[in-house]
């Protein structure tokens, strides 16, 4: 992945490509933050006047180009709107999804500077991680573009020699090459990206990065009694894994469990989805991918915080082998539930890795899983559904994203909803569903509920919307795989007493 470094360069006289500066709506109008002073100058002191002929409003995200003052000579200006906020303070977000969109804007092969507001390391942080997140682009597959050489990146900031600035910039580099990875994964075509081989990479990461990992195969899933990972992925020839990683410091301040759901590919199974809806089935495996990923990161930086993490992964596929509507699976713990729906197939998974997951006994559980449809119908293709069965747990998971830049809405988990899934099976201690059309996304969280073990903190975040961009890419955000949740979890990793 590109590499990224900071520099008191001066923003006019700094040698590259580009140059990424942001512009903030005044009124009206535009005018220029901080830090922009010498490249004005080098316009004769009229960039707003140059910036406004050329239609720049400020407003968010919008990118304006232009030539460099000294045409052939000077680096091409990019203007990126930062918006604007009643008392003129400009967001941390704001200013990584300036750098996204400036980063974008230039060629792949540039090395671009970004002049952008730094007052402090956590802007520092932001640009940098905009910047490289930006840059990210999914070229396995490309025959003509794969071996381009990106550019070199330059954070143009006051505080290079600062040392919070310099922790904060490891920080940003780490965090983005592991959202990469996660990315990678989910962008992989489900054909080279089967249980076995995801299992397999958590494995060779992990000790590239001082991880313990250990996968239970088929046979030792059958023998420890997984129904749940075992059940979904019965109808298909790639058989299933549950990955257990470990990462445990010298006196960590807690203990986290990260819990992910890793279909490989989600047909439905028998309860077949619709040939569009199964477009982008591949990116079903994103909540597995974002707690490998986290996990890697937080032992990376070295962060004080135990962290277990369970990956569940299977491939629901349709076969005569297949789990059928009313089957009864046994889940780890020896729960039993009857699938009336084999396209509720994630929460099966999830349910075996939470009842491993709490015999673990951590002080908090944190599943991630792009889990339903109706959460999206909720909230949208941009935001997660976050539910816990504490309100202080699962504000404090909503307060790291928050402060990440994931956006995350709190949702409920109603009492009647779990009622629903005991009262719908009539033969097992609860249904899949409930039935009714309704409610999916709190049902389906008060299912994973059910396998959580009493005294322990558990939050659960549907991630169905923001882990897969079907559109066009935007600020940082590609489209594709987007990596969501591992600057969540890193960042509650980091917060933590």
């Amino acid at each position: 992945m590109t590499t990224i470094t900071l520099s008191k360069s001066d923003a006019a006289g700094v040698k590259t490509d580009a140059v990424v500066i942001g512009v903030v709506k005044l009124g009206g109008g535009v005018t220029l933050p901080a830090g922009t002073e010498s490249l004005n100058a080098a316009y004769g002191g009229k960039l707003v006047e140059v910036l406004t002929g050329l239609g720049a409003t400020g407003k968010a995200g919008e990118v304006t180009k232009v030539p460099g003052p000294k045409p052939g000579k000077s680096a091409t200006l990019i203007a990126v709107g930062l918006g604007a906020a009643p008392d003129g303070s400009l967001k941390t977000e704001d200013l990584r999804a300036a750098a996204g969109a400036g980063v974008r804007a230039a060629k792949a092969t540039q090395s671009v500077a970004f002049a952008l507001p730094t007052p402090d390391a956590e802007c520092v942080r932001a640009v940098a991680e905009g910047a490289l997140l930006g840059r990210y682009a999914f070229t396995a597959y490309k025959s003509s573009d794969k071996d381009e050489t990106p550019g070199s990146l330059t954070v143009i900031t006051d505080l290079a020699r600062n040392k919070d600035a310099k922790a904060a910039l490891e920080r940003a580099q780490v965090t983005a090459e592991s959202v990469a990875q996660v990315r990678d994964w989910v962008n992989t075509p489900p054909s080279d990206l089967h249980p076995v081989e995801f299992a397999a990479d958590a494995v060779r990461l992990g000790k590239e990065y001082g991880v313990k990992v250990e996968v239970l195969d088929e046979k030792a899933l059958a023998k420890g009694g997984y129904g749940g990972i075992l059940g979904v992925g019965q109808g298909s020839t790639n058989p299933p894994r549950l990955v257990r990683l470990t990462y445990t410091p010298k006196k960590p301040v807690t203990h986290l469990a990260f819990v992910g759901k890793g279909i490989t590919f989600d047909s439905g199974g028998l309860s077949l989805k619709t040939s569009t809806g199964m477009v982008s089935m591949k990116s079903d495996m994103a909540g597995a991918a974002a707690v490998i990923g986290a996990t890697l990161a937080i032992a990376r930086l070295g962060l004080p915080v135990q962290v277990t993490t369970y990956a569940a992964m299977a491939e629901n596929m349709p076969s005569g082998s297949a789990a059928r509507p009313s089957d009864v699976l046994t889940m780890y713990g020896g729960k039993t539930v009857e699938v009336l729906n084999t396209d509720a197939e994630g929460r099966l998974v999830l349910g075996d890795a939470l009842v491993r997951a709490s015999e673990d006994e951590p002080d908090l559980i944190v599943d991630v899983a792009t889990l339903t449809g109706a959460c999206v119908v909720a909230l949208g293709t941009k935001v997660a559904g976050a539910f816990g069965n504490t309100d202080g747990a699962r504000d404090r998971v909503v307060d790291a994203a928050v402060a990440s830049g994931e956006a995350m809405w709190p949702l409920p988990i109603p009492a009647e909803m779990l009622d629903k899934l005991k009262s719908h099976s009539k033969v097992a201690d609860l249904a899949n569903i409930t039935g009714e059309p309704w409610g999916g996304a709190l049902a389906a969280a008060a299912f994973l509920g059910d396998f959580v073990a009493d005294g322990i903190d558990w939050v659960h975040l549907d991630v169905a919307g923001p882990a897969f961009n079907d559109g066009a890419a935007a600020g940082y955000t590609p489209n594709g795989g987007t990596g969501y949740a591992v600057r969540t979890l890193i960042e509650l990793a980091a917060s933590a007493q």
